[in-house]
């Protein structure tokens, strides 16, 4: 976004914590398969699966893409990787406990997943996106993203329901969700406003930027972030009563990076 790298690192973060953990998503639904008895989830959770590789792939190609900006990720996205694979990895474990630990991160998907589908409905939202003169080709990509996020935002809710359901669970795992991506996210904001080769580490990340920002309709706002898991928090909650899928069906049908994706 020309004239505000804050928000511009606060949107690029998506491209570093992305490949990692939708490569986590992948392994993690790919051991759930046996659990499924229902031939509608299981095509569903097939079909997410090809949806998440594929953005990994996407958003993986931005990570090449930075150092020719003089931004090297290498030392954020270690870190990603590594608590994917070691603190959310599989475990040695056999059994019912293996069963349970597999549960555990399934629950944890489907509140990441609310979060993801949140944010796809605020990038297909954000016009001042487009009034700042944001880069088309990243905004589109993100919006591509976020409308498939929007469109497959009920699967992995309805497989954890289906497999095991326990609302404390539920309940634990978005707590546990939301204060560990408001941490990463955080991290990856400075990481990226300190090596960033054009502000040489002059500008710093403040609140009142994100207040700013979200005025501005560039990011979202922590309230509006704060009000969308109060809602997850409800017992009657459903994905389906988050977002629009007409809204990214259309998107969809007219997106540069979603054609593109057809024929990956």
């Amino acid at each position: 976004m020309p004239g505000d790298p804050f928000a511009t690192h606060v949107i690029n973060v998506l491209h570093l914590l992305l490949p990692a953990g939708e490569r986590w998503f992948v392994s993690v639904l790919k051991q759930a398969l046996p659990l499924i008895r229902d031939e509608k989830i299981r095509s569903d959770v097939l079909g997410f699966i090809g949806q998440e590789a594929v953005h990994a792939e996407a958003h993986h190609s931005v990570l090449e893409h930075l150092p020719s900006q003089g931004l090297d990720p290498t030392p954020y996205t270690r870190q990603i990787e590594w608590f994917f694979e070691r603190i959310l990895g599989d475990r040695e474990l056999t059994g019912k406990a293996a069963e349970e630990w597999l549960v555990e991160r399934l629950a944890i998907i489907a509140a990441i997943e609310h979060v993801t589908a949140f944010l796809g409905q605020w990038v297909l939202d954000a016009r001042a996106l487009d009034e700042i003169g944001a880069d088309p080709t990243m905004l589109d990509l993100l919006r591509w993203h976020g409308a498939e996020e929007v469109e497959h935002r009920s699967v992995a809710f309805d497989l954890y329901m289906h497999v095991d359901g326990r609302y404390l669970r539920r309940v634990r795992a978005m707590l546990v969700v939301a204060v560990v991506m408001s941490w990463l996210w955080a991290r990856g904001v400075r990481f990226l406003m300190r090596t960033d080769p054009h502000l040489r580490g002059l500008i710093k990340p403040r609140w009142r930027d994100l207040r700013r920002t979200r005025r501005l309709g560039r990011t979202p706002g922590y309230l509006d972030v704060l009000r969308s898991l109060a809602r997850y928090f409800r017992r009657s909650y459903h994905p389906s009563q988050e977002g629009s899928t007409e809204q990214a069906v259309a998107y969809l049908a007219v997106s540069p990076a979603a054609r593109a994706a057809e024929h990956r």
